[in-house]
């Protein structure tokens, strides 16, 4: 057995059944010995999109997706996936291709030194020197990667090295490496003052992030809200721990929030922060908000707890063990339950209150757009994914959308990557075939990765696109709108490409949505777009001017 074959084994071994990449000389090795296994190989178009994609399968599965790609650009191309996927702490293995061991350093051709050049993008890097490490590299690579605080792995490998033999292949069943010892389970004592703190709280709140996504744990806060009846708000990461339309959830809070979560961090007292770290994106200065606030902080990395703002009873552990145990707890004798269920009263009538937003006159609301097309996947079952790409289509994704039990929302919230949508809903399609998958993506941001609508025809995956067209940089001209009194610079898209001939070209079909169409059009499109049996393009044009803030 050979580097390849070994590395070709190892990913069989680890319950690999997918992997995206883009090929190239110094990688050729590993993918001939992937023709020998099981594991199914997507060609993507970009090797940035092999690592969207791997992350959609993550998300999904809950498994860290896998990508693979060359040596020199190839690599170069995947360090803005792979940094997506570190801001949002989602676990990736990326393998890439190498030079000869014996060349690195002389700036051969398609050298990179990759390694350095994730340093800040990832958990951990191996630059593999003998192959009979790779055994153990692999294993280590997918416990780091799928444990503690999630994120991404890279394996960069010599050509020489995967073309030599090894001297014996075993798989390691165990890890133990003395420097990562994460902690899963919250220190008992810490969780057990969480009952008091409860018992005196007037206005408590649960807040979630990205971290309650895996293992199950979201369905655990559900059923703590419950039991106590405490109000949910989410960060963008954290949208669908909740269903949408769940009296206890207020919605999503920060500068494009909701008005109701918004009202509910300001005036809680007590604040109960699992899986999320309130960057600026949902609070602008949590020092100062939290200051006269009791802040419960979980969170299974220790950096992350009070980095933003100071926890007044910090539990470092996984959001699944904590959640456990807190559940597990004596029954918590809420002192003040008259007084929190008038403010949940409260919390729930000024949810209800029409948006402040006003939708411009004879065109097509982006708002009413993702609401229908949310309710018309949420009433064909439960597993369906919402994939918002990154801009406005993202914001008024996050505040309209309408999710339901079992549903996913998908999002590159951290590096607010553009281009993310697609190949995400590539990846969350093929891990469940069953789910009604849509990306909802701008027109700038589809220009980023309209190359994988031939991935998505090649592998026959049944997608829908809906591309919210203002022919411009929606948010970045809606930065110069406010910040620069209208002097806007290169946020013009002139109206190309035309997305009905790129659709014939891909062989995909094209549908549309114009100021033409009022509400019950609109929502008998959208039905026929996801009641068509294969990929569809659908083209939404809005005004330019429309802006999410109002």
């Amino acid at each position: 057995m050979n580097g390849a074959e070994a590395a070709a084994k190892c990913l069989e071994l680890e319950g690999v059944k997918i992997i995206f990449g883009y090929p190239g000389v110094a990688i050729c090795p590993v993918f001939d010995a992937l023709l020998n296994t099981n594991i199914h190989c997507v060609l993507v178009r970009s090797e940035a999109n092999a690592a969207h994609a791997a992350s959609g399968v993550s998300r999904i599965s809950g498994r860290s997706g896998v990508a693979i790609c060359t040596s020199g650009p190839g690599a170069a191309n995947l360090i803005t996936g792979i940094a997506t996927a570190y801001a949002d702490s989602i676990p990736l293995i990326c393998i890439t291709g190498q030079v000869d061991s014996s060349l690195i350093g002389g700036d051969v051709f398609q050298e990179a030194d990759i390694t350095g050049a994730v340093e800040s993008f990832v958990k951990y890097s191996y630059l593999v020197r003998n192959p009979n490490d790779i055994p153990r590299i692999f294993k280590e690579a997918f416990y780091i990667a799928n444990t503690g605080r999630r994120g991404p792995v890279l394996i960069d490998i010599p050509e020489d090295i995967q073309r030599k033999e090894l001297k014996e292949f075993i798989y390691p069943q165990d890890v133990n490496l003395r420097t990562y010892k994460p902690t899963y389970k919250g220190n008992i004592s810490q969780i057990k003052k969480i009952q008091q703190a409860l018992e005196n709280a007037k206005r408590p709140l649960i807040c979630v992030g990205g971290g309650v996504h895996w293992d199950g744990a979201a369905k655990l806060v559900l059923n703590f809200a419950e039991k106590y009846k405490i109000p949910v708000v989410a960060t963008m990461m954290g949208i669908s721990a909740m269903p949408s339309k769940h009296e206890l959830y207020m919605g999503m809070l920060g500068n494009n929030g909701g008005l109701a979560a918004n009202k509910a961090i300001r005036e809680s007292d007590l604040i109960m922060l699992i899986g999320a770290r309130l960057a600026d994106r949902a609070i602008n200065n949590p020092k100062a908000l939290m200051s006269n606030k009791y802040l419960i902080h979980i969170d299974v990395d220790p950096a992350e707890i009070g980095k933003n703002a100071p926890a007044s009873l910090p539990i470092v552990g996984d959001a699944k063990a904590v959640m456990t145990d807190i559940l597990n707890l004596e029954n918590i004798n809420i002192i003040n339950q008259d007084e929190k269920d008038e403010w949940l009263k409260n919390l729930r009538e000024f949810r209800l209150r029409k948006s402040r937003r006003v939708p411009l006159e004879n065109r097509v609301d982006p708002a009413l757009f993702v609401r229908t097309l949310s309710l018309a996947m949420s009433e064909r079952g439960e597993s369906f994914v919402y994939v918002a790409d990154v801009g406005q289509n993202q914001i008024w994704s996050c505040s309209n959308v309408v999710m339901r039990e079992g549903s996913r929302f998908l999002t590159s919230g951290g590096m607010g990557t553009m281009g993310y949508a697609i190949p995400a809903a590539i990846g969350a399609k093929i891990t469940n075939k069953n789910a009604h998958v849509a990306a909802v993506i701008g027109d700038g941001g589809f220009q980023m990765c309209m190359c994988e609508l031939a991935t998505i025809m090649q592998e026959h995956l049944n997608i829908k696109i809906c591309i919210i067209n203002n022919g411009a940089l929606g948010m970045v001209r809606e930065f110069q709108h406010f910040a620069c009194h209208d002097r806007f610079t290169m946020v013009k898209l002139n109206g190309v490409p035309k997305i009905n001939k790129l659709a014939e070209a891909y062989d995909m079909d094209y549908m549309s949505i114009s100021s033409a169409d009022n509400s019950q059009s609109i929502s008998e499109k959208i039905n026929s777009m996801l009641d068509h049996n294969g990929p569809v393009i659908m083209e939404v044009f809005i005004d330019e001017a429309d802006i999410v803030r109002k």
